[in-house]
This record gives C-alpha cells, structure tokens and sequence, in this order.
C-alpha cells in the first residue's frame, strides 16, 4: 500500500529543495475521494524549474516517528550530542583543576571561565547560520559535517599544546565551538523529517545526550586530569571524538531525498537570507520565548560550570566536584526526557512555569542553605531536573510560534533560540564571575557563603523571571 505524505510534512519537503508548486501539493495532499488514487500517482520528480528528477514515490519514503531509520537516527544523534554538548558541560572541571593547579599562571578566573563558555555560546549561535546554509546546499551537508568533525578535532589536538589562555580560548573555545556547533546543527535540519506526533520524545532523547554525556565524562575527565595532566586528556579526548563521531555521522542521514539545485537556480547566501520568511521576529509570542530563554540561560551556564569551584570552596575534595557535576548532568538528562513527554501531551507553557518556579525554589532554598555535600546533591538533583528539561519546549514552541501554514519556518525559529541562549551561555557566566568573590571562599555566613551569595541570587531571580514568562506565554500561545 502507498504511502500518502501527510499535510504537516509540506513545509518540510519545501524546505528540503522539493517541488512545491499547486500540481505537487494536489499530490501529496489530495482530496479525500482522490487520496488513494493520487496517493499511487505520487513522486518527486522535475517541476520545470531546475530540480533534478528523483523518481522516488511516497510509498518508498522511510516511516515516520516509527522503524529503524527513524530510532537509528535517533540513536546517532543522541552519541552526538554527549559528544560535543556533553564535552562542553564537563568543561567546570577543566576550570577547577586549572584554578587549583595555576595551569596557566595568574590566569584571571573570568579569562579561564571564557573558554567553555564561548565555545557553548559559538555552538549555539552557529547552529542559526548552519541551518540557513542547509536550506540552499542541503546536498553539502555530510560534507560539512564531516568537515566540522576535522576542526573538533584539530582544534583538541592544537589545544593540548598551548601555554597561554588565550591560546586556548581560540582552539577549545572559538574553534572548537564552531566545528561543535557546524558537526551537530544538521540534527535540528533532519529532525522534523523524522519526526511528528513523537518529535517532543525524539528531541528530548537527542537532546538529552548533553546530560548523559554530562554524567560520565566529567567522571572520566576528573581521572584523566588527575594522572595524565590536561595535554594528553585533550589529546585522548580529541581519539575519543574522532571514533565515535564517525560512528554517529555513519546514521545520520536525510529521511527526504535531497533535491541538488541546478547551476540556474543558485542564489548567493545573502540572497537567500533575505528571501527567508522572518515574519515570526515580529510575533509577541516568539519575543516572550526569547527572552525567557534567554533569561532561563542565564541562570543556567554558571551553575553547570560553577558546581565544582563551590564544592571544592567547602573544603571538599576535588572528586566530590566532580561527582557533584556528573550528578547535576544526570538530573539533567532525566529532566529533558520528562518534560519532552510532557510537551507532547500538555501544553508547553506549563512546562516552562514548572521549570522556572521549581529551579528558582531550589536555589533559594537548597542552594542558599547548601553548607555541606549532601544538601549540595539535594540542589543539583532538582535544579538539574526543573531547569535541564527546558529546552525540550523549544520544538512545540517553534510550531506554535509559526503556526501550521508556516511550519518550513521551524528550524529557523530554532535557530534565533539558540543563538540567543548562546549569548546568554557567554553573558551568564561572566555575570556570575562578577558576582563570585573567591577572596570570600573560606567565609561561611548563615545564608549561602563561600563567596556565592551574589550568585545564588541572581540564579534564582533569573529563573524566577523564566516562570514569570511561561505565564505570559500561555496568554499569547496559539493553544
């Protein structure tokens, strides 16, 4: 039996290079007494205007939210993505063992701090670039991958050989951060091609490797560090990316057959830019979503790279930093994939208040009060399920932002939300350098201490500040 493309997937195929002309769209979505027929009748072939002819029926299209190609995908993604998010979300402990160690002299804490996060920020913000790029070289797209995975790792590797900060803010984290972010954007490209009623799962599972990478390399990075030293952990970190990027890369394929423009239908990337659809910058809804997201990133980054300089403030050993740091990952980890399942079943606004008001609960309460390691494990377990799990509204948010007649619109909307959580991923830990007073750390005062006071409540504000927008959220969203 043929299979009929289902009316959401228009947007997509358009934005795959597909013919989208009337005589297509009669095809792919026909009139209910003529679905059976025309469903036979369906295929992706020339529409006179520079495609080239691809001969491919919708019957033989891979399934939908279901089979292997669907899970595969998945499954590489989500290796993936503890790759390059997990790796990044281990960098505190690089900074507590250079902090400790004066790996690099009389480095400023702000300037040792910089390097994870600009290269989160650079992977977030060159995500919107990328998927701009693959709506007019889609057919590029394994090629750049591949590409982006030669400077991750050249990056690592020229790293390991640096004896200056700066050195090593330019390869770990511009460098690093741009092949990062050109190696993972594409998934964001092919997942509405996979994925449609389960796509909050899909996503929360991909996403979630950032956590689950997040629990184990800072586990092994700490051993690493600690026996061989930070140039040859970059240098087996550097194998480790090469081997199991490639693994992932090997998966990580379209489900619509990419559509190479023909030499009368090439435009520039300017042009093609401006023939965007950006209507939905002006939309109250996606401006509430930014800034909430942006808000939300705030408080989010210095927790995820300061959790291992407050331990280690206590008194605590260096291990127990690390163990702290895996812990608040897995949180995570577990947090994206619960409110992915709830943002399938429930609407999205409501996970954003839950977010909010719960991680801001738990850093004025927990993290205010936290004097000892088991309160500190009481605070990253809950911070990191209520605040891990947000960016698993990001897909639900994006369609509802565009509405249903624009949903080829969606990667570009979450492209700008990641761009703006980069920022946020850059501007948040500075915020908190700032607010860190290290000549403090041996002060324990009755509410927080240490030197984080200033950081604890700023945290909890900020993600105060992101329930306050899911509420506003719920007023203006389409559902």
């Amino acid at each position: 039996m043929n299979e009929v493309v289902p009316e959401m997937e228009l947007g997509t195929l358009r934005s795959a290079g597909l013919p989208s002309g009337s005589s297509f769209a009669s095809r792919v979505n026909p009139a209910p007494s003529d679905r059976a027929e025309d469903a036979s009748r369906s295929s992706f072939r020339d529409d006179s205007q520079g495609e080239i002819s691809l001969g491919i029926t919708a019957s033989q299209l891979p399934p939908v939210d279901v089979g292997i190609g669907a899970w595969s995908f998945v499954a590489s993604a989500f290796i993936l993505d503890t790759i390059i998010w997990g790796f990044g979300f281990t960098y505190g402990v690089f900074q507590e063992y250079f902090i400790r160690q004066k790996t690099f002299g009389n480095a400023s804490e702000a300037a040792l701090g910089a390097v994870g996060t600009v290269a989160l920020g650079l992977q977030y913000c060159s995500a919107l670039f990328v998927i701009l790029a693959a709506q007019q070289w889609r057919h590029r797209i394994p090629l750049m991958m591949w590409v982006c995975l030669g400077i991750c790792v050249a990056s690592l590797l020229c790293a390991s050989f640096t004896n200056k900060v700066w050195q090593l803010i330019l390869l770990q984290g511009v460098c690093f951060g741009i092949g990062g972010g050109g190696l993972y954007a594409p998934v964001i490209v092919y997942l509405p091609e996979w994925f449609s009623v389960r796509k909050g799962l899909a996503a929360a599972i991909i996403f979630g490797g950032a956590g689950a990478g997040g629990t184990v390399y800072p586990l092994i990075t700490n051993y690493l560090l600690e026996s061989l030293g930070f140039r040859w952990t970059l240098r087996i970190w550097a194998a480790f990316t090469l081997v199991l990027c490639t693994i992932s890369l090997i998966f990580i394929k379209p489900r619509l057959p990419v559509n190479r423009p023909s030499g009368t239908r090439r435009i520039g990337f300017l042009t093609m830019i401006r023939r965007q659809n950006w209507s939905f910058l002006y939309s109250p809804l996606f401006i509430c979503i930014s800034v909430t997201s942006f808000v939300q990133a705030l408080a989010y980054f210095p927790v995820s790279l300061y959790m291992s300089v407050y331990t280690t403030s206590l008194g605590l050993p260096a291990v127990n930093g690390t163990i702290v740091v895996a812990i608040f990952n897995l949180a995570a980890v577990t947090g994206q994939v619960i409110f992915g399942h709830f943002c399938d079943v429930a609407p999205y606004p409501y996970v954003i208040i839950i977010s909010g008001a719960g991680a801001s609960l738990s850093a004025y309460l927990l993290w205010g009060f936290a004097h000892n390691l088991g309160v500190i494990f009481a605070f990253v377990i809950v911070f990191g399920l209520m605040s891990g799990g947000f960016t698993s509204i990001w897909p639900a948010a994006s369609a509802d932002i565009v509405g249903p007649e624009h949903q080829a619109t969606v990667p570009n909307v979450f492209g700008v939300l990641g761009a703006w959580k980069g920022i946020a991923a850059v501007i948040g830990p500075v915020v908190a350098a700032a607010l860190h007073h290290p000549d403090q750390s041996s002060i324990r005062t009755a509410y927080s201490g240490y030197g984080f006071r200033d950081v604890t409540l700023f945290v909890g504000s900020m993600m105060l500040a992101t329930a306050v927008g899911g509420v506003s959220s719920k007023f203006l969203s389409r559902r």
